[in-house]
């Protein structure tokens, strides 16, 4: 299934966002990096073709909604390596922008946290062409609060993403190197990092 015109619900659910973080007293801004797994593809002849784990990094931008609450805009950039069926060397870059809500479970300065989010997934295959399509993710995490400013936090979150499986983002011309093994994309990262209140 591909969105004719992501832009457009996107731009709606930006706009909701946005209007609600240009309210907020508080920001914070978060940077994480880790690790993130992502799903197999398949050659022509039905055989898995390996995809690699791949470092990532994410930034979000967070507002205070209430005590235990935050909004958050989550970038979060991937780079999966694999060898296709022509054995070439191929890289999938993958690059998800969401909207995501954090709900907050207190005990003194430890916090556990649990995010829900919506949004796109930028597929950028090196041998091949690019796609956008829709996505949601699911996390959780914990925060040890340093001070009132500052935090450490960890988070484990799964992504999964709606795609065209007929899509031939993987291919130049009429050659191509892999395929999408169904319509679900699933990546699914660890990561560690900071959070700075300001």
């Amino acid at each position: 299934m591909k969105v004719k015109n992501p832009l457009k619900p996107l731009a709606i659910l930006c706009t909701l966002l946005c209007s609600n973080a240009a309210l907020a007293e508080q920001y914070e801004i978060s940077v994480m990096v880790g690790q993130m797994y992502g799903s197999d593809l398949v050659a022509n002849d039905d055989s898995d073709i390996n995809v690699d784990s791949g470092s990532n990094i994410s930034i979000g931008l967070a507002w205070q909604e209430n005590v235990n609450g935050l909004g958050q805009i989550l970038l979060n950039r991937v780079s999966h390596d694999f060898t296709d069926q022509n054995e070439t060397k191929n890289t999938l870059d993958i690059t998800y922008a969401h909207f995501n809500g954090v709900a907050l479970f207190r005990q003194q300065k430890y916090v556990t946290t649990m995010s829900l989010g919506f949004g796109g997934a930028y597929f950028d295959a090196e041998q091949g062409s690019d796609e956008l399509y829709p996505s949601a993710s699911i996390a959780f995490g914990t925060r040890y609060e340093f001070s009132e400013r500052v935090a450490l936090v960890t988070e484990l979150r799964a992504y999964a993403t709606l795609i065209d499986e007929d899509d031939a983002i993987f291919c130049l011309q009429d050659i191509c190197g892999a395929n999408f093994t169904d319509s679900l994309w699933i990546d699914s990262s660890i990561t560690v990092g900071i959070a700075v209140k300001f």
